[in-house]
């Protein structure tokens, strides 16, 4: 089975991190997003994937023909359009027969997949939440979708649409997404996936709501931090390093350094990175990231980054040089 992952966006929200490196290769629990991804997918059988990629689309490629060994198809979506257009980009490479799933690329899921792909119809993966405003959402009436909002300003339900969507004959929902574009149906600019499902369901598609309860949003720096917490607690496991004390979950690279520091909880060090003199905790430290004399909490640091002399909350970009001394 395909799958299209888009993966354009530009992480706004996560900059500086994403000035230089893509939002879905941001590392979480020792792995990008877009690898948790990819390997849920794999698991349930996808062997074909398709990437809509954006300007940083090159660390994208390099990343998933040297780590996976399925073919993959790479299309540039030039201009911000929206989820609805980045799907639309992939409607030649996927034949209108087949089934279809679609899963957004800034986000990683700890989800029954085959529940989503197994069922005889369409089917949409939600979640309830506190906020509905913040999302898509769904409306069930009969066990069916029977709405979908986005962001709805009143809630119109507390089901939030979280990034999975499955299609038995793919052509239909292209169908929809063709006569969106064309008639130019777009909210802020953009093009939204949730409009041309709604044309599907007005043309008598069924489409399922298939709960997924392990949702974890990587698009702003508190939650990318909460999912490396959740990521760092499900892995487990014990790090033992000579000098150093170390507070489980963890993820240390191999080929990081870290010497006389306390690390932990909810750290993950990537590699070639060094700590010294240091107590890092609740915090991303990216590749060849050098840390010393610090206190660091709920923290990303970038890769390349120097932080010396200080204890801090910091966000700091690749290639950044921070020096309290």
């Amino acid at each position: 089975m395909k799958a299209i992952i888009p993966v354009a966006g530009m992480g706004r929200r996560l900059k500086p991190q994403t000035h230089t490196t893509p939002k879905a290769l941001l590392n979480v629990a020792g792995k990008p997003i877009l690898g948790h991804i990819l390997d849920e997918l794999i698991e349930v059988g996808i062997d074909h994937v398709i990437l809509v990629v954006g300007p940083l689309g090159e660390p994208i490629k390099r990343f998933v023909t040297a780590r996976y060994r399925i073919p993959f198809e790479f299309i540039e979506q030039r201009e911000r359009k929206g989820i609805g257009h980045a799907v639309y980009l992939a409607r030649d490479y996927v034949d209108a027969d087949e089934p279809l799933l679609i899963v957004l690329g800034d986000t990683i899921f700890k989800a029954d997949f085959e529940s989503v792909i197994g069922g005889p119809t369409n089917a949409i993966g939600v979640r309830a939440v506190e906020d509905p405003s913040r999302f898509g959402v769904v409306q069930v009436t009969d066990q069916r979708v029977s709405r979908l909002v986005e962001k709805p300003e009143s809630p119109v339900s507390n089901l939030a649409i979280v990034g999975i969507y499955y299609f038995v004959r793919a052509g239909r929902l292209f169908d929809s997404l063709s006569e969106i574009v064309d008639e130019g149906v777009t909210t802020k600019g953009e093009f939204h996936l949730t409009d041309a499902i709604s044309r599907m369901i007005e043309k008598g598609e069924p489409i399922r709501a298939v709960t997924v309860n392990g949702w974890f949003d990587c698009g702003e720096p508190e939650s990318l931090l909460q999912t490396n917490r959740f990521l760092l607690e499900e892995a487990g496991g014990e790090t033992e390093l000579l000098g150093s004390i170390i507070i489980p979950p963890v993820f240390i690279s191999p080929s990081a350094r870290v010497v006389r520091s306390v690390i932990g909880p909810y750290v993950t060090v990537g590699d070639e990175a060094s700590i010294t003199d240091s107590i890092v905790r609740d915090s991303i430290v990216n590749e060849h990231a050098s840390i010393e004399n610090c206190l660091l909490d709920r923290s990303l640091v970038g890769e390349y980054s120097e932080v010396r002399g200080k204890f801090q909350r910091l966000n700091v970009g690749d290639s950044s040089v921070i020096d309290f001394r």
